[in-house]
């Protein structure tokens, strides 16, 4: 029996809005397209393998950010650092914009990566994790648990003008 993954979660907090999902296939980008669309999302973090085409993505303006790295463990720095770039640009740039984020079933390296945001953005690492898990049960492993609680926040996400954006990511 095949286990149903969680539907997209989009998570807000100081009006920006992250949208967390399952990696698409091939069969479904239709369908993911649609999605990212209904939630204003031009980029998708993808942070597992590529396994489904992009094409279709590029072709409706929605650009893949490729930044895969082990299942099941913290982001490295370099990643880190691109994520913290992209929201900052981009939340600039348009503040009714969307991030979208994903891995394999959306429980573990993407939700980890919305939850550094959200504690950039002023939220203790327990508060991020349990609105994240509010709307992706299962999320974040201990591994990744214990990272967050070390993670010191670098007020890294401080807009200049005065953090006004509504950006979603998925």
């Amino acid at each position: 029996m095949k286990m149903a993954r969680p539907d997209p979660a989009e998570i807000e907090f100081k009006n920006m809005r992250f949208l967390i999902t399952d990696r698409p296939t091939d069969s479904t980008i239709d369908r993911y397209i649609k999605e990212l669309k209904k939630h204003n999302a031009h980029d998708v973090v993808r942070v597992c393998d590529p396994t489904y085409s992009t094409n279709k993505l590029q072709q409706e303006g929605i650009r893949v950010l490729d930044w895969a790295y082990d299942d099941g463990t913290a982001p490295p720095g370099d990643i880190v650092d691109q994520w913290f770039k992209l929201i900052k640009d981009r939340f600039q740039e348009d503040p009714s914009c969307c991030i979208a984020v994903h891995c394999v079933a959306g429980l573990g390296r993407a939700p980890v990566l919305v939850a550094l945001a959200l504690m950039e953005l002023g939220m203790k690492y327990e508060d991020a994790v349990e609105l994240i898990r509010q709307k992706r049960r299962g999320a974040i492993n201990q591994k990744q648990l214990q990272f967050l609680e070390r993670y010191r926040p670098k007020s890294r996400l401080k807009m200049k003008n005065g953090n006004k954006s509504s950006c979603s990511i998925m």
